[in-house]
């Protein structure tokens, strides 16, 4: 017999300004609990060091979560100069001081014209990444290192919010791909000045075309009722509108649910977004013979409202 699902159907996308010092998981359950939802999952998680802009994905939306990775992100981050741990934050323990030199607005504007565009970074060792199937982070915590390749990344921007030259510290701001480790830039960041560094703090401003301004707060989630709820969900093909849109006529949308291939004469080839006269169906893709394909599908009957 098969397992009945505990919770509701709930499909869609909320953003979450997540506080300092939880994990995504955690901020995630927390607010799947809110909204008794069955099915979530988020879309690249934050340190608990860092706040900010945390996409949440529900039901069928968690579809989307994996395409919402690859979206550039913004962060906001502060870097303690002199200082350097084995997390590459201030959570770590300290592994090295060096003395910061005298540095004026040329030479950190230099520093960071050198690291703007694409660049090779080396993972920190505490990330998700694997080695030999065991997590990079898993292996720093007994102590171990091993060698990461370079990655190819791209900071489109990287602009100097603040130098506090007394306490040392550098406040930026970052719009970069997919990809990129702070911690490992704040660490590159500090040697390129003569010196080290390691995050204090960080905020995720931006993820993809959300903005932190569109975000809540667990506070602003636990004070709002069921309706309120309800209507902070983004409907899970927003985060798509980039993707060409096709309509199709409700026989040709049975056959699309079907999993069948359809002749379809749209003048258009590769990706596409799939709706009938009623709902979003999913995504798609026009092959060279002209005809669509059905790829990711998405099954919203069972929406509770």
């Amino acid at each position: 017999m098969a397992k009945r699902k505990s919770g509701r159907d709930v499909h869609g996308i909320v953003l979450l300004d997540k506080r300092l010092g939880v994990s995504s998981n955690q901020a995630l359950q927390e607010v799947r609990r809110l909204f008794n939802a069955n099915k979530a999952g988020h879309t690249g998680a934050l340190d608990p060091l860092a706040t900010g802009l945390l996409p949440l994905c529900f039901g069928e939306a968690t579809k989307v979560s994996a395409l919402m990775l690859d979206d550039d992100k913004r962060y906001q981050v502060t870097i303690q100069l002199g200082v350097m741990t084995d997390t590459g934050d201030s959570e770590g323990k300290i592994v090295a001081e060096v003395p910061v030199p005298i540095l004026d607005g040329v030479q950190l504007q230099a520093c960071l014209q050198h690291f703007t565009g694409p660049i090779e970074q080396v993972p920190p060792m505490y990330s998700a990444l694997k080695h030999q199937g065991k997590k990079l982070y898993e292996l720093a915590r007994e102590g171990k290192t091993v060698d990461r390749q370079p990655r190819a990344i791209t900071i489109y921007e990287l602009q100097l919010l603040n130098f506090d030259a007394e306490l040392g510290q550098l406040t930026l701001d970052v719009f970069c791909s997919k990809g990129t480790y702070i911690r490992s830039l704040a660490e590159d960041i500090g040697h390129r000045l003569g010196t080290c560094g390691t995050v204090t703090a960080l905020r995720r401003t931006k993820a993809g075309m959300f903005d932190l301004e569109q975000a809540y707060t667990l506070q602003q989630l636990q004070a709002m009722g069921f309706a309120e709820l309800q209507n902070t969900l983004i409907e899970l093909d927003v985060p798509l509108k980039a993707i060409p849109e096709v309509s199709l006529s409700t026989e040709q949308a049975e056959k699309i649910k079907l999993g069948q291939r359809i002749a379809f004469n749209g003048g258009m080839a590769g990706q596409v977004r799939i709706y009938s006269p009623q709902a979003f169906l999913g995504l798609g893709e026009i092959l060279l013979d002209g005809k669509l394909a059905p790829k990711k599908l998405f099954l919203l009957e069972n929406q509770t409202t």
